[in-house]
Order: C-alpha cells, then structure tokens, then sequence
C-alpha cells in the first residue's frame, strides 16, 4: 500500500490532494468490485484488533477507509475523479466550478469549506482533503440521531442551530460503538490578523451506540455570533467501513464462506464478533444465502439494547483438485441420489 499527495492551496488553508487510488493500490481504471476487494485486504491487515503495531496500524487503518469512504461510492467517486482532473502537479490547484457550493446544510456551515474556511482538524480519523471537498451532507445511509446520547442532538434542517455554528464529520469504529470512547481533536483556526493556525485540543466524548449520522456538540468552539457569543461544533458521525461487517441500523451482517461438505453435513465454526470469539452452529443441509441470525450480538442502542447478527452463507466450490479428490467426487457423483435440476 502507498500514499500519495501534494500540498494545494484553496482560500485561507492550505490541503493536501490524496490520491485515494494508491491508498488502495489499485489503477484509477479500477472496476467497484477491484476497489472492494483491495480495501476488504488492505482493512483487515491494518485492523488495529489484529495488527501488532497498532498505533501505526490505526493511522493506516483511517486512511484505508477514507478512501473507500470516497471511492467506494460511484456518486463520490466521480466528483472526486472530477475534482482530480483539475490537479496538476506543480501548478495552481482549482476546484471545479460550483464545487465550494455543494454540501452546504441549512444553518450549519462546514468547517473547512469555502464557506467556512478558517477551521480545520486533526484527529477526527478525516484528512483536510476529505473535510474540504466531501464532508459536506448527511452522511450515506444515516439513521435519526437518537435522543438523549452525547448532548444535544438535532436534526438536518436547523432545527436549533444558531448563527455562528460549525459542522464536521468523525470517523467512528464499531469498537467506539460498543464501548464509547474520548477523543482528542485538535481544532485549528486561521487568525485573520497574523494568518497563522492557533490550536486547541478538544476532549470530545464518544458516547456507547452512536448511530451513523448522529451529531455530537462541543458548545462554544464555532464561530463568533452576534453580541459576542460563539456558536458550537457539531461532530456528524460517520462509521468507519469493516472489512468483516456491513452496518444496517442497529443489526450487522457478515458473510459465512462454507466448503460443500460443511454445508451437507453441518459444522461449528468460529467467528469473530465484536464481544470475542462466537462459536456458530451451521445446520445440515444449509444452502448458499441462506440467513442465520445470532441474537443481541450487533450494535448496541442508548437504552442498553442489542441489535442482531445475520451470516450469510456463502458455498464456495474447490477449483484445484488433487488426483485423488476428483476421484472422491466422481464416486459421490455415482452414490448421489440428489437430482438437482429435476423438476425443471
């Protein structure tokens, strides 16, 4: 795996282009299943549960998912192809036109935008890149902030926002999900009378079940308001990419790879859940995308309450066979009274 990148100047703050593409080590040609592939790969090697470096690892881990964050989605995907085309090394960088527009919501301005571009951070899991040109919207698939967890929570349109409030997004792992977590975020902003950064480290809680798309406020780090009063911060949660699970709600879903003999004859097999080791019990006779649900082993909610683990299981046939093996099949194929296609 590989970075890439240049330092490009846009407005007051300066930001570095990413090159997601060798992030991921895959040609911009790329197809969506190649980018999938590449980032399940690149995700569960520099996972911070398996990696032995993990301070590196988690460093690594942030990035990998940045990128699938941005190419993973075709919408993303081409902006950001968009966007790269107006990049040339050694020249001045441009944003397309109307770009600084797009993403902006009602009565929040995005911190390090064109609208706002005095703000910046580090330590929210999101480059200056990303929460310049893709910070901006509800996050994909967001579900309604539920009530009562990190603060005030609001919704899309204003509702309780003031003049002088701020928006960026936060990368979230599913272990933050489960446990809660404190995060240091160091907010940057742009004196306008001597032009440099003044930095301040924020301690921002990360509260157990947080959904994604929930908003998490830090009071008084916005702007400056009317009167002299500072508006808030608001965190938008965005849930980092698992190479193991997929998120819907609060339930997770996993795929189960079987070799046809433990699907016939059934198996128990070990998975890796989010609490530690889960010994499943796949029955006799199970066929490819058939669904077994373990209970109270998903994400948890604010009131206590788990959602559920669905495995899919998926058959995958052998496709180098030993001398003997064809043998074996070839005889089970003679013994077998199961007639797949009859009845067609």
């Amino acid at each position: 795996m590989k970075g890439g990148g240049v330092w490009v100047q846009w407005d007051v703050v300066p930001v570095r282009y990413k090159d997601y593409y060798a992030t991921l080590g895959v040609p911009r040609a790329a197809t969506e299943e190649e980018i999938k592939r590449s980032f399940r790969k690149l995700a569960r090697k520099y996972h911070p549960d398996v990696a032995k470096d993990k301070k590196q690892a988690e460093d690594l881990f942030k990035g990998i998912n940045e990128a699938y964050e941005v190419l993973g989605d075709p919408e993303s995907r081409r902006k950001y192809d968009e966007l790269g085309a107006q990049w040339r090394e050694e020249a001045d960088f441009r944003p397309p036109p109307g770009w600084e527009s797009r993403g902006r919501r009602q009565g929040t301005r995005r911190a390090g935008t064109a609208a706002d571009p005095e703000f910046q951070f580090s330590g929210t899991g999101f480059s200056d890149f990303f929460d310049r040109f893709f910070s901006g919207g509800a996050a994909r698939g967001a579900s309604p902030p539920p009530p009562g967890a990190g603060g005030k929570e609001v919704g899309d349109r204003g509702v309780g926002r003031r003049v002088g409030d701020i928006e960026s997004d936060v990368l979230v792992t599913l272990d933050e999900v489960m446990h809660g977590a404190v995060r240091a975020i160091t907010q940057g902003r742009v004196n306008a009378q001597t032009g440099k950064v003044d930095r301040t480290t924020l301690q921002v809680r990360i509260p157990p079940g947080v959904r994604e798309g929930q908003l998490i406020r830090v009071s008084g780090r916005g702007q400056m308001g009317p009167g002299g009063a500072s508006g808030d911060l608001y965190l938008r949660v965005r849930l980092a990419k698992h190479p193991d699970y997929r998120v819907q709600g609060l339930d997770l879903w996993t795929d189960l790879s079987m070799a046809p003999w433990e699907a016939v004859l059934g198996a128990t097999i070990t998975l890796r859940g989010l609490d530690g080791p889960l010994a499943l019990k796949v029955p006799a006779g199970s066929r490819s995308g058939q669904q077994l649900r373990i209970r109270a082993h998903g994400l948890p909610s604010t009131d206590g309450l788990r959602g559920d683990l669905y495995v899919v299981v998926a058959i995958e046939v052998p496709t180098q066979l030993s001398a003997e093996e064809v043998s074996l099949w070839e005889r089970l194929a003679k013994v077998s009274n199961f007639h797949p296609r009859e009845g067609h």
